[in-house]
């Protein structure tokens, strides 16, 4: 009976058990919502008696003052910005940037217009450079040709000839070379009416090399424009190329920037100088090869036409010999 008794449930211990559900329930509903503090059914215990200065409460008030203005700056950029978000400061007048420094013709005659006076001057020292190589290109050529077909011409004649007589009959009358060099030997021959055969073929040999001389130092003229445009052009473009560089790196310490497009457009310019260099020096070293090889075969045929002459020159004093030796001999 006694044990009974102490196992039944006592009515103070099982209201203590609700109230302490009941209180943890409404806790967890208060604070789920809004993270609310906890309320407690039960009174809190006395707070110890300390005051609290109000000093501090001063920066707070500042601080919130503070912030106040920040919030409308922050709603404004949010309406400007369709998307909600707050926009770049910087990267809107990058493009505008560009399009001012970038000038709006890129093609050669554009960027002739943009350059600097000096780039321009070495631009258009080039582009006459090349006028001129191509000027002596189509004179030298016609030249020649003309001359080549000449001195042909003449060789086949004195080939053919028995004397200088015949040949002066034939071609003393012509203004090529092949004709002065026959021309130079019938004077002097006519000039000795009684020669020593040893010393005029000497006296010839003397005056036709220097008709050589004479026809190739007139049909080699322009040959040295030619090589001095091969030759300095490439350096001169790269003059205007160096020039119009350190304006572009002038003008980026001018604008305090780093972006590309200041200094493109003046390395560009200063390329299309190297690139006309390189145009005017490259056709005339071709050329130059070109003619120095023509010259070297129009040079063999004069020296063709001193060896025929000689020969017509060495006849001639045989034929005037051979009575003589008859002559003394008797």
């Amino acid at each position: 009976m006694s044990i009974r008794i102490l196992h039944r449930p006592r009515p103070a211990a099982f209201a203590l058990g609700i109230v302490t559900a009941a209180t943890i329930a409404l806790t967890a509903l208060a604070q789920a919502p809004g993270n609310a503090p906890a309320t407690s059914p039960f009174p809190p215990p006395p707070a110890a008696s300390t005051s609290v200065p109000s000093a501090p409460a001063a920066p707070a008030a500042a601080s919130s003052w503070a912030a106040a203005p920040a919030a409308p700056a922050d709603n404004a950029e949010t309406q400007a910005s369709p998307s909600g978000t707050a926009p770049s400061v910087g990267a809107a007048p990058a493009p505008a940037a560009t399009a001012a420094i970038l000038p709006h013709d890129l093609s050669p005659w554009g960027m002739f217009l943009n350059a600097d006076i000096v780039v321009k001057i070495v631009m258009l020292g080039l582009v006459f450079a090349s006028l001129v190589t191509w000027t002596v290109f189509v004179a030298k050529n016609w030249e020649m040709w003309a001359a080549s077909r000449e001195a042909r011409k003449g060789l086949a004649m004195l080939n053919e000839a028995r004397s200088l007589a015949e040949a002066n009959s034939r071609l003393g009358k012509g203004n090529d070379a092949v004709a002065r060099l026959l021309r130079t030997a019938v004077h002097e021959v006519q000039a000795t009416p009684h020669p020593d055969p040893e010393g005029l073929k000497e006296r010839v040999s003397w005056l036709l090399n220097r008709v050589e001389a004479s026809a190739s130092r007139r049909i080699g003229r322009g040959m040295g424009l030619l090589a001095t445009i091969g030759a300095t052009a490439p350096f001169v473009g790269l003059f205007g190329t160096v020039w119009g560089i350190m304006n572009s790196f002038i003008g980026i310490s001018n604008a305090h920037t780093t972006n590309l497009a200041v200094v493109a457009p003046g390395i560009a310019e200063a390329l299309l100088a190297t690139a006309l260099g390189l145009f005017a020096a490259i056709p005339a070293v071709v050329i130059y090869n070109v003619f120095t090889r023509a010259i070297g075969g129009y040079r063999a045929l004069l020296a063709d036409g001193s060896a025929l002459v000689m020969r017509l020159v060495s006849r001639d004093c045989d034929r005037v010999s051979a009575p003589l030796s008859r002559t003394a001999a008797e």
